[in-house]
């Protein structure tokens, strides 16, 4: 196994990648700022909410690491990362319509202040932005990455469509969602670091495959959290997925070793949604061992990202970026 060993070099925690970095950004986040303006009032209130709404810009500062673990030293990674942030943030702003939800990040979705009509057309206009920054970049290696990802979020959102309701959705079909819908994005991110860094093929490539391991990890144990987390630490309602019919891995692992009649219950909920048996559902999670399977499925894809770095130069942003595999499955929100 290769991998990045631990040393006492190595930052501790999210805190101590986030300082490290932090010039970074600063930077990124101004650039968002300036960017989102808009001369219509409606598009800057939902902007201003969605700053507001904070977040771990994860996806951005992702992209920064591995800019910097690549060895660049120039600017275009301010504005790469900036719409990788505003490609995820649209997919959020668009998802919140979709699942009708009324939270997120502890706060009232956009979608639940102003309207579904309002929330989608915002989310087009991030769309756009993220456009109109990538052809500033005028780099067509770093357009064509973006315009697959984007396109591939997009039928990760649609085969999610698919799978609501679906009792019968497997192990391979839930992780074909979560590459679409989350992992490419990690991937993209990573990966145009290499590119600016101006790695060799095979290392860009190794950048590539850390972020969808990553990508993995982070939303395997996303799906975990929201049977084992609360809702003050969640910032959403605990349950959410199944409300909504989604047979992620822990409903999907309950289901192959429950009992008969749990397996009943657990078909029903995800067929028909709603939280009115809720305990008793979260219950038979337990009883199955699917939570412990589900944590060993994201820790497995946290190591693989782990020995993807182990090709890259020695330096504190390769080491940031192996502490960012562990805090993916040790997180509580």
């Amino acid at each position: 196994m290769n991998s990045i060993p631990a040393d006492a070099n190595r930052p501790a925690d999210f805190a101590a990648v986030r300082a490290l970095a932090d010039a970074d950004m600063r930077r990124i986040d101004q650039l968002i700022r300036t960017r989102l303006a808009s001369d219509v009032v409606l598009i800057n209130q939902i902007a201003d909410h969605i700053i507001a709404g904070g977040g771990k810009r994860l996806r951005p500062m992702l992209h920064a690491l591995a800019a910097r673990a690549a060895g660049y030293r120039g600017e275009q990674h301010v504005k790469l990362a900036a719409v990788i942030e505003f490609i995820h943030t649209s997919t959020l702003l668009h998802d919140d319509v979709v699942d009708e939800s009324g939270l997120r990040r502890g706060r009232q979705t956009a979608n639940a202040l102003w309207g579904n009509a309002a929330s989608v057309l915002v989310g087009d206009f991030l769309y756009s932005r993220s456009f109109q920054l990538m052809v500033e970049l005028d780099d067509m290696r770093v357009m064509r990455i973006l315009a697959d990802t984007t396109n591939t979020i997009a039928e990760g959102e649609v085969l999610q469509l698919l799978n609501i309701g679906n009792a019968d959705v497997n192990e391979a079909a839930y992780l074909a969602v979560i590459e679409r819908k989350t992992a490419v994005l990690f991937a993209a991110a990573t990966e145009l670091g290499g590119l600016l860094g101006g790695l060799p093929a095979a290392q860009v490539a190794a950048l590539r495959r850390y972020g969808m391991e990553l990508g993995y990890a982070f939303q395997i144990a996303d799906d975990l959290l929201d049977y084992t987390s609360d809702a003050d630490t969640l910032g959403k309602n605990i349950g959410d997925d199944l409300a909504e019919g989604k047979p992620t891995l822990p409903l999907i692992y309950a289901l192959q070793r429950a009992t008969p009649e749990q397996a009943a219950s657990l078909r029903h909920a995800i067929e028909h949604g709603g939280l009115d048996s809720l305990d008793r559902i979260i219950a038979a999670i337990r009883d199955s061992g699917a939570l412990e399977r589900t944590r060993e499925r994201a820790v497995a894809h946290a190591t693989a990202a782990h020995e993807a770095l182990a090709t890259l130069p020695a330096s504190p942003y390769r080491d940031a970026l192996a502490t960012l595999a562990d805090y993916s499955v040790q997180r509580t929100f």
